[in-house]
């Protein structure tokens, strides 16, 4: 891969306390996660994210973090944390990890410091108050969850901000040693072989906080800075950016206004994810393609990271509130299934009901769109979810690797895991699990991997550029193209149920010698493009030519 290497990436997305364990504690670890790193080069994937790895109380599954520097003792050490780079670059796969800088841990020796003294060279380090902010309840990440944005701390005898959880003091980023420290953390863990971070709440970490001012001004300049400063320390690093913000707003997370792409390299798609769900609700892709017509322009180099399944819930918060009870009531019809007011706490394959057609339709379509695709562990089996579990952990369940109990992510005793499997109904370890899957040819598993071999044999996809074919098509069929110096492609996929047949003559003059390289089905030669069938909630992908490269 170049130096725009994830341009033309498959990432793969897990937490390592839910993956694998190897020396039988309940907990997964980073020996583990390198024991399975063929299972993932052979899935296809090149790029690995790490959630969070770090040192930490776990009250928010790691992102409370007290130490920037290593690695939490329950997944190993940095030794294994090296080997882990090692043996996954031997296999062609780097490794990008989380980024948590917004705030620590208030058992992070800075906070305990700061707290301690108005004279301790970390008291500026945070966001303070000597009087009750105007701004005390607004501004909350967690809505239902958050009652407060300020806490008073009895022992500072101040008031403290923090976007996230009170136990989450946030970091004062106008505060230069911040900065610089941030700079230290980035370059301890490239030098160590990182390719890249993806970094958490970013709009947050640029949020230049003032008391009784919720909407505060953003320093774009920083990540600025923080661009030059991974790119002089490794030219090929990669800055992933959470930022869900305003449309308008995007532009300036990648570059200045002068059109130069000199902060982030990737941000991940919200808007894209949220028009996805909906138009997947709908049976309509009508969203898809506004979506696709009001995407920013991006300055060279940026590039979109998409997804369906991420960590956290599918965020509805960029739909209107009719177009979020139309996707509520076909994925998350319980409360339960509900979260923060915005989201569904669900994994994909029972929201659709475990349609396998589906289920691939889905993935075909966000795998073929602009950008570059994020799959979430486990989604290639089509693992459910555990609503029992409090809030977000209902989807960060133990990986499920065979029919041996505690579906062979750990030999310890089921109490002691760190959260328990799916056991139960058709989407227990029994029914869902790797090992049935590898045997079964016809498998979800399988299918992925055929899948995303197709794409990396595809890199019009993902460093091309997309466009909507705007021509009448039958009800519910989307068609689009992507356009790149190795070839062009074309796409269909029919988000209804009902048979369809497609005209495309217009592309036949540009069309060499146009084939089928995925579909849900056989179909009849592609020949001039003009009577192209496609099954209710099928998908085709048509290479209308290859390039030479050059």
């Amino acid at each position: 891969m170049g130096d725009r290497w994830y341009s033309e990436a498959v990432v793969y997305c897990l937490d390592i306390d839910t993956f694998v364990d190897s020396n039988g504690d309940g907990v997964g670890d980073i020996p583990g996660l390198i024991s399975r790193l063929d299972y993932l080069a052979r899935l296809g994937v090149t790029c690995l994210w790490l959630h969070p790895i770090h040192p930490s109380p776990n009250k928010d599954d790691g992102y409370d973090v007290t130490d920037f520097y290593n690695v939490d003792p329950r997944f190993g050490t940095l030794g294994d944390f090296a080997e882990l780079l090692h043996q996954a670059g031997n296999r062609g796969i780097k490794v990008i990890i989380d980024l948590v800088v917004n705030h620590t841990s208030d058992e992070h020796p800075w906070f305990v410091s700061a707290r301690s003294s108005p004279d301790s060279p970390y008291r500026d380090w945070y966001v303070w108050a000597d009087h009750e902010p105007t701004d005390r309840r607004q501004g909350m990440v967690f809505p239902g969850e958050q009652k407060e944005t300020w806490t008073y701390d009895r022992t500072a005898k101040a008031w403290f901000y923090h976007r996230f959880y009170k136990y989450q003091p946030d970091l004062n980023f106008q505060n230069p040693e911040v900065r610089a420290e941030v700079k230290k953390i980035i370059s301890f863990w490239l030098q160590l072989g990182v390719a890249g971070f993806r970094m958490d709440a970013v709009p947050f970490i640029i949020e230049l906080t003032e008391p009784g001012h919720p909407d505060s001004a953003k320093d774009f300049e920083f990540l600025t800075e923080l661009r030059e400063h991974v790119q002089w320390r490794r030219g090929d690093a990669v800055l992933l950016a959470e930022a869900n913000v305003e449309p308008d707003e995007l532009p300036q997370f990648f570059g200045d206004k002068g059109g130069s792409g000199n902060r982030v390299h990737m941000l991940f798609d919200f808007m894209l994810n949220g028009r996805l769900m909906l138009a997947l609700a709908r049976e309509d892709p009508e969203p898809v393609i506004e979506a696709l017509r009001d995407t920013p322009v991006l300055p060279n180099g940026g590039q979109w990271a998409t997804f369906l399944r991420n960590h956290d819930e599918i965020d509805l918060s960029r739909l209107t509130a009719d177009q979020r009870e139309q996707v509520y009531e076909q994925f998350g019809p319980d409360e339960n299934m509900r979260i923060y007011d915005r989201g569904i706490r669900r994994r994909f394959a029972p929201m659709l009901g475990n349609d396998r057609r589906r289920i691939e339709l889905a993935y075909s379509l966000q795998f073929s769109l602009r950008g570059t695709p994020v799959l979430r562990y486990g989604e290639e089996i089509g693992m459910g979810e555990n609503l029992d579990l409090d809030g977000r952990y209902a989807i960060r369940t133990p990986m499920q690797w065979s029919y041996q109990p505690n579906a062979g992510f750990s030999t310890a005793e089921p109490e002691k895991l760190v959260r328990p499997v799916i056991s139960d109904g058709e989407f227990g370890y029994q029914a869902v699990n790797v090992t049935a899957q590898r045997r079964d040819r016809d498998s979800l598993l399988a299918w992925f991997e055929r899948m995303i071999r197709t794409v990396r044999e595809c890199p019009e996809i993902g460093s091309g550029s997309t466009t909507h074919i705007d021509i009448p098509m039958p009800p519910g069929v989307l068609a689009h193209r992507a356009d790149g110096r190795h070839g062009a492609m074309v796409f269909l996929h029919n988000l209804g149920t009902s048979d369809a047949v497609v005209d495309l003559g217009m592309l036949a003059e540009e069309a060499d010698l146009p084939i089928d390289v995925l579909a849900d089905q056989p179909y009849d030669d592609v020949e001039q493009l003009d009577k192209l069938k496609i099954a209710g909630h099928g998908y085709r992908w048509i290479r209308l030519y290859r390039g030479n490269g050059s």
